[in-house]
């Protein structure tokens, strides 16, 4: 009996649907395939990056360190005593 889960928050390549995918194993190969529009391929194991990563609040080039939410956004913190 083949076993196939819902990957939650997936969206589909082909039609973009989300939460459509699902994932099972068919002669030691894991599958995925949208439950829409049929789109199925196989899930590599080890996916290779393609392209640049994206950027975000903590990515800065040329620094040797990522900055922290405290310092990109001086916050401070807040205790609550309680009674």
């Amino acid at each position: 009996m083949t076993i196939k889960r819902f990957i939650a928050g997936a969206v589909c390549p082909a039609c973009g649907i989300q939460d459509s995918v699902r994932v099972f194993q068919k002669e030691d190969c894991d599958i995925r395939e949208c439950v829409d529009c049929g789109f199925s391929d196989e899930v590599q194991n080890k996916p290779a990056l393609v392209g640049e990563l994206p950027e975000t609040r903590i990515s800065h080039e040329g620094e040797g360190r990522h900055n922290t939410v405290d310092e990109d956004l001086n916050v401070q913190v807040v205790r609550i005593l309680g009674s």
